[in-house]
C-alpha cells in the first residue's frame, strides 16, 4: 500500500525502481492447485503479501490493485480488485486496477513459479494471496488510525472505505496511508469468514473495471503506441514452416517512401519504416528466394492419411485398467469411431506485436505480454544485457486464447532481434499483420482419436482411446512440467481420466513430430479430448438404449461434481419434460477442465448451411464464485468461441503452406448466429478454479450429440461445415 503522489510509489517510474530494488516482504505460504497441465510444476516458494507490492492508496482514497497477470478480456482486473476490496472493506467505487511490471520474484504465478497468465489460474492462484494483501492493508490502516486518534485498534471499524471509532471520529483511507506505511506489516492478517462476504459472490455490486476505458477509447494497446522517431517493423517470413532465406533483393522496398532500412534477421527479412503502411508496402516489394530444403511440405490430406494409419496401431499406453482386449473378445455391441480435429488458429482481435527501445546497456519493453518472466529473460539474453537492465511493462492485449503465451518466447526474441539489428537508440514497434498471425503457426495441434468400446446387456463394458497428435511442450522450457513417461500430458488430458466408471479401460497415444509449430489453444488438450470423450459416451449410451443424462449419471458414482453440474443443467433446461419443437433436438456434454466442471445442453435445428444452435443451457461449478457476472460472461464467451470453431474453423495446409489468412477464409461465428444462453452457477465452498477456458470444451460434443439425436449423424471430422467462407 503506497501512500500518495509525493512518495516513492507515486509514479510508474519510481514504482518500477522500487520493484527492481528488492523482493519486499515474504509473508506466509500458499500453494495453489490448478490445472492438470501444470501438475508437475515444483512447489512455489512462500509468496509475497507486502502491501506496497500490490496495492496503491492515494490521497483521493482510490485503491489501485497491481495485477500480476494480464488483462485481455477475461476480467482479471476486476477479479483481483474484488479479492482485495473484500478484505480491505473498501467501497467498490474506490477500486482501480493496473498491470504489475515484470518481476518474477514479486509477481510469480503461484502455480507456475514464474510470472505468467494461463491454465485458467488467475483467481485460483491468487485467491488467498490477494485476500491477505487486502487484510494486511486494512490492519495497517486501522493501526494508523488508532495511533492518530489515540484509541485501541480493536474499537475501530471499517466499512465501505470509511474508518470509524465509537467516539464519532472517522476518516478515509487516504488520510492514513502515510502513517500506515510506517507500521510493521502484519505477519498473519486475519481473513474474513466467507459468510460475511459483501463483494465476493455478490450480484450487481461489482462492475468491471476495464469496460469504460475500452468503450471510450482510453484503453492503451500496443498498436496504440506512437512515439517520436519510432520505427514500425514488419517481417517477411517463409511461407512454409522451416523455410529459410536463400537470397533477397531489397532495392524496390527501399525505394518506397517512408522505408528507412531493410535487414535480415533470424526469422526473415525485416522492413523498418516510419509507419505501418510503408513498412507493409516495402515488404510487399521485396524479392526473396526461399530455401525449403528443411521445410514442412506435407499437406492436410497427407497428414490425415498418416495420422489415420497410426491410429489403427497400438500407441504408448497412458492408462490401462481391467482387461480391455479380454472384454472385447466376449462380444456384444461393438462401437468403433474416429474423430478428426484440424489445426486451429487463435485469431485474437489484436494480432501479435511489441514495443522495445534498446539503449545499448539498458532496454525498455512494453506490450501485451502474457508470460513476462520468460519473455523478460529472452529479451535480455538476445540483447546481451542482464535481466535487471531490462524493464518490461505489461499492458492490455486484445485477446489471446493462448497465442501470447508462447512456450518458445518467439515473439519476444524476434522483437529483440529487430531492435538489435537496427542498433541502440531507436524505438521499435514490431507488428504482425492478421495474415502473419493466421499463417504464422502455433496452432491448436492436429489430432485424431480412434475410439473402441463394447456394450453388453445395456452396460458399457469396455472403452479405448488411441490418440495421434503433436506435443505442445516438447523441446521447450515447460517440457519437464508436463511430460510423463515420454508423453506430453497436455495431449491426452481428459482422455486418460474419464468421469465414467468403465471396468475395462485403455488410453494410448502416438506422439508424432510435424514441422508445424503448435501451442496451447483455449482449453488446451480438453478442446479435442472433451469432444472425443463426450461424443463417444453418447454413442455408447445410444447403443445401450440409455438416456444421455441418466446414462451418464449412472456411471458417475465417484464423480459428484460432474454429476452436480449435469443435474443442474438438466434442471435448468427441463430435460425430462420440455417439449422440443419439431425439427429440433437437444444434446448434452459435461467436461472438467482446470478443476472446473461445466455441463451444457444445446438445442438446434438443421439448415441448408449447417446446424443452427438456438439455445445453450450451461451449468458451471468453479468453486467459490468470486465474480458471478464475469463467470457468466466467460461461459457465454467460451460458448460463442467454441461454436464458431467447431462449425467453421480450420487451418489447412497446401504442400506445407497455411491457406487461411484472414477472416474471409477463417470463418468465425457471426453475431446473428450467437445462440441464447442461460447460465447457472452451482454453489460451492471448494477453492476457486478458472473460468477462462472451461466453457469451450462441452459445446462441441453437445452440438454433435444433438445432431445425432436429430438423425443427421454425429460429426466425426471437424469443422462441421468445411470450406465455409465469410
Amino acid at each position: 500500500m503506497t501512500v500518495h503522489d509525493k512518495t516513492i510509489h507515486a509514479t510508474a517510474l519510481s514504482r518500477r525502481s522500487l520493484l527492481k530494488a528488492g523482493a519486499g516482504l515474504a509473508i506466509g505460504a500458499y500453494i495453489a492447485r490448478g490445472g492438470k497441465a501444470f501438475a508437475q510444476a515444483p512447489a512455489p516458494a512462500a509468496y509475497n503479501i507486502a502491501p506496497n507490492t500490490f496495492v496503491i492508496i492515494k490521497p483521493d482514497n482510490t485503491v489501485t490493485v497491481l495485477c500480476k497477470g494480464i488483462e485481455f478480456g477475461q476480467g482479471q482486473f476486476t477479479g483481483m480488485a474484488t479479492l482485495v476490496a473484500e478484505e480491505l472493506d473498501a467501497d467498490w467505487s474506490q477500486m482501480r486496477a493496473d498491470h504489475a511490471p515484470s518481476n518474477p520474484v514479486l509477481y510469480k504465478n503461484l502455480l507456475f513459479g514464474v510470472q505468467g497468465t494461463g491454465g485458467s489460474s488467475a483467481v485460483a492462484n491468487s485467491y488467498i494471496q490477494m485476500r491477505q494483501v487486502g487484510a494486511a492493508a486494512r490492519e495497517l490502516l486501522v493501526a494508523a488510525a488508532a495511533e492518530t486518534w489515540q484509541v485501541p485498534a480493536a474499537e475501530i471499524t471499517v466499512e465501505s472505505g470509511v474508518i470509524k471509532h465509537a467516539s464519532g471520529k472517522e476518516g478515509r483511507f487516504g488520510e492514513f496511508a502515510d502513517k500506515a506505511m510506517q507500521m510493521p506489516v502484519p505477519s498473519d492478517p486475519k481473513l474474513k469468514d466467507p459468510s460475511t462476504f459483501k463483494l465476493i459472490g455478490s450480484e450487481g455490486i461489482v462492475k468491471r473495471l476495464d469496460s469504460a476505458d475500452k468503450t471510450d477509447g482510453k484503453a492503451l494497446y500496443t498498436l496504440d503506441i506512437h512515439e517520436p522517431d519510432m520505427l514500425t517493423v514488419v517481417i517477411a517470413r517463409s511461407p512454409k514452416f522451416g523455410g529459410t532465406v536463400k537470397s533477397f533483393d531489397a532495392t524496390a522496398a527501399k525505394a518506397i517512401p517512408g522505408v528507412v532500412d531493410v535487414k535480415q534477421v533470424p526469422t526473415g527479412i525485416a522492413v523498418y519504416a516510419k509507419g505501418f503502411w510503408p513498412a507493409k508496402t516495402g515488404r510487399d516489394a521485396l524479392k526473396i528466394v526461399w530455401d525449403d530444403s528443411k521445410a514442412e511440405t506435407r499437406g492436410s490430406a497427407q497428414l490425415l492419411s498418416e495420422f489415420r494409419a497410426l491410429s489403427k496401431t497400438p500407441g504408448k499406453v497412458v492408462k490401462s485398467e481391467g482387461d480391455f482386449d479380454g472384454s472385447m473378445a466376449k462380444g456384444g455391441r461393438v462401437v468403433e469411431v474416429e474423430y478428426v480435429f484440424p489445426y486451429l488458429a487463435h485469431a485474437p482481435m489484436e494480432p501479435l506485436n511489441g514495443y522495445l527501445k534498446w539503449e545499448g546497456d539498458t532496454a525498455y519493453a512494453r506490450y501485451g505480454c502474457q508470460f513476462p518472466t520468460p519473455d523478460h529473460a529472452v529479451i535480455a539474453q538476445t540483447l546481451g544485457i542482464p535481466m535487471e537492465k531490462v524493464k518490461l511493462d505489461v499492458i492490455l492485449a486484445g485477446g489471446s486464447f493462448g497465442r501470447r503465451a508462447q512456450q518458445t518466447t518467439h515473439v519476444a526474441r524476434e522483437l529483440a532481434e529487430v531492435a538489435k539489428a537496427m542498433g541502440p537508440g531507436k524505438p521499435i514497434k514490431l507488428v504482425w499483420t492478421r495474415e502473419d498471425d493466421m499463417r504464422g503457426g502455433y496452432y491448436r495441434p492436429y489430432s485424431i482419436h480412434r475410439m473402441r468400446g463394447v456394450v453388453r446387456d445395456g452396460k458399457i463394458e469396455a472403452w479405448s482411446d488411441t490418440i495421434v497428435g503433436q506435443s505442445i511442450m516438447k523441446g521447450s522450457a515447460f517440457e519437464a512440467m508436463t511430460f510423463k513417461d515420454g508423453l506430453d500430458s497436455t495431449s491426452y488430458e481428459g482422455s486418460n481420466e474419464i468421469p465414467y466408471d468403465v471396468a475395462n479401460f485403455k488410453c494410448d497415444m502416438h506422439q508424432v513430430d510435424v514441422g508445424v509449430p503448435v501451442l496451447w489453444w483455449r482449453s488446451v488438450g480438453h478442446t479435442h479430448t472433451g469432444y472425443a470423450v463426450e461424443a463417444f459416451v453418447d454413442e455408447l449410451l445410444e447403443a445401450a438404449g440409455k438416456d444421455p443424462i441418466e446414462g451418464r449419471l449412472e456411471l458417475m458414482g465417484k464423480k459428484p461434481r460432474h454429476a452436480g453440474v449435469l443435474k443442474a443443467v438438466a434442471e435448468l433446461a427441463d430435460w425430462k419434460k420440455a417439449k422440443v419443437e419439431t425439427g429440433r433436438a437437444r444434446g448434452v456434454a459435461v467436461v472438467e477442465s482446470f478443476n472446473t466442471f461445466v455441463a451444457q445442453i444445446v438445442e438446434l435445428s438443421m439448415t441448408d448451411d449447417g446446424p443452427r444452435v438456438h439455445k445453450v443451457w450451461c451449468a458451471v461449478d468453479c468453486g467459490v464464485a468470486v465474480n458471478p457476472d464475469i463467470i457468466r460472461a466467460q461461459m457465454e464467451g467460451g460458448i460463442g468461441f467454441g461454436l464458431g470453431h467447431i462449425l467453421y474453423a480450420e487451418q489447412t495446409l497446401d504442400a506445407g503452406r497455411p491457406v487461411a489468412g484472414n477472416f474471409d477464409t477463417y470463418r468465425s461465428l457471426r453475431i446473428n448466429e450467437m445462440p441464447e444462453i442461460e447460465v447457472v452457477i452451482v454453489k460451492s465452498t471448494e477453492k476457486p478454479s478458472g473460468v477462462g477456458e472451461p466453457g469451450v470444451p462441452p459445446l462441441g460434443p453437445a452440438v454433435a450429440n444433438a445432431m445425432a439425436k436429430l438423425g443427421v449423424g454425429r460429426p466425426r471430422q471437424l469443422p462441421i461445415v468445411p470450406g465455409a467462407s465469410a
